[in-house]
């Protein structure tokens, strides 16, 4: 069977995708993501950048800890590994144009085989690096960003950077290297790391001083290289707590800026969070973006959602305006994700094994998160719940007040101020339940 037959049979059978506003009967047909509609002074899609992963829409067969694949990738069928991995990219370019969103991701294992060494596995992503680029020639779909795995092969199962043995140290440094290479080269405006593996399962075989400082040592590197070649994307963390380790070192946002501020990393590194990460981390979604924000490194999102019945990483697409709307919310109120975006790290579900379930799935995150960033934007233009949340804390505005946030005053200084004043605080409502009230009115609304 050839390749454009194969890829025929998955993607290219199906129209692209349009906007048909929230009365359309059309199944596939987005309903609130207007990429073109100006919002906050500049069109939808380019405050939410949309991505599709390429791992989990092109790679991920349905299989799971007790039960094999339930869904047909046929380009898994089409002869050898580079073979395989050519349909596969003319069967994501499809799905790309299906879906006319933006952007896309992908991991090194995604687009390319491994080969028998660490040469031929770097010819091989090289050789499908050339392809990718001459697919991106013919269709508009961008690279958000790029990474690499490091967590699949047996030789990671001890870590990546994090690993007691040197050699998978610079394997994993030579891999990064060519991703950032091949990342620049398609013009990507992001380099990711996730360190799948970089944690312990046992304490008793571990040296976490150790591990530590060869997880910053390495990072310093990525971050080095960055400036050497003079590429002008992020660099990315992405914050994890478990699974498949017992305990990961970036365990969330607070605890990747702790770890960045001590290898004096704050300025050069940012953070790309996921929902069901957060999840996992027992936060919400909207509490990793804020804490990113009120500490200033804010990057890019991975749009998913986890199940609070599940402890691991369901990685299923969004469907809780609420949460999401708040995370937008916070996203806009923390500048934007400027070079960031909103990349689809969700998959379908086992039972649902066609090609139109994974459109309707994109489908359905699209016009989700498009929704809850115009309520997000709404809010935020009507200013009424931001006024809310300035009076709560308008005393801090008063010039003693301000004086004092501003280090102006000493311990012993704001004691005798407080005896002078004679001060008597009095509790005030938090109005919880009043702004409940008031943002479920907002966001449930259709009013736009």
């Amino acid at each position: 069977m050839s390749n454009t037959v194969l890829t025929e049979t998955v993607f290219s059978t199906f129209d692209t995708v349009k906007y048909e506003g929230p009365s359309s009967e059309k199944a596939l047909a987005y309903r609130w993501y207007d990429a073109n509609r100006i919002v906050m002074g500049k069109p939808l899609k380019e405050h939410l950048r949309f991505a599709v992963a390429y791992w989990h829409s092109l790679a991920m067969q349905g299989g799971d800890p007790f039960g094999s694949s339930t869904i047909p990738r046929p380009w898994f069928e089409a002869g050898d590994p580079m073979a395989q991995a050519k349909v596969k990219a003319d069967a994501a370019f499809e799905l790309f144009r299906v879906l006319d969103l933006p952007f896309f991701c992908w991991h090194d294992a995604d687009i390319a085989p491994a080969g028998d060494t660490l040469a031929a596995t770097l010819k091989n992503f090289h050789t499908m690096v050339d392809y990718v680029e001459e697919k991106m020639r013919n269709y508009p779909t961008k690279l958000l960003w790029g990474t690499a795995n490091m967590f699949s092969h047996p030789r990671f199962m001890a870590g990546a950077s994090t690993n007691p043995d040197p050699e998978v140290f610079a394997w994993c440094a030579a891999t990064v290297k060519n991703c950032m290479d091949a990342t620049q080269r398609l013009g990507g405006s992001n380099y990711v790391l996730w360190g799948g593996r970089e944690g312990y399962e046992t304490l008793l075989n571990t040296n976490m001083k150790q591990e530590l400082q060869q997880m910053g040592r390495f990072l310093t590197l990525v971050v080095d290289y960055k400036h050497k070649i003079g590429f002008k994307g992020q660099i990315l963390v992405e914050p994890k707590p478990k699974e498949p380790t017992a305990h990961q070192y970036d365990f969330d946002v607070a605890t990747v800026y702790s770890f960045l501020k001590q290898f004096g990393l704050e300025k050069e590194v940012r953070v790309n969070i996921e929902a069901n990460h957060a999840l996992l981390a027992g936060h919400t979604f909207e509490h990793e973006i804020a804490t990113a924000t009120a500490l200033g490194f804010l990057g890019s999102l991975d749009i998913n959602r986890g199940d609070a019945l599940l402890g691991w990483d369901t990685d299923q697409f969004p469907n809780d305006l609420w949460s999401m709307t708040m995370s937008m919310y916070h996203v806009i109120k923390g500048g934007g994700l400027t070079q960031g975006g909103c990349n689809f790290d969700a998959k379908v579900r086992r039972q649902s094994f066609t090609p139109e379930d994974l459109i309707h799935a994109h489908i359905g995150g699209a016009d989700l998160c498009a929704r809850a960033f115009l309520t997000a934007a709404k809010l935020i233009e009507d200013g009424r719940y931001d006024k809310i949340l300035a009076d709560r804390y308008a005393g801090w505005k008063k010039p003693e007040a301000a004086a004092i946030l501003e280090g102006k005053y000493s311990l012993d200084e704001i004691a005798a101020l407080a005896l002078k004043n004679n001060i008597d605080p009095k509790p005030r409502s938090g109005k919880q339940e009043q702004i409940e009230n008031f943002l479920a009115r907002e966001i449930y609304s259709d009013k736009f």
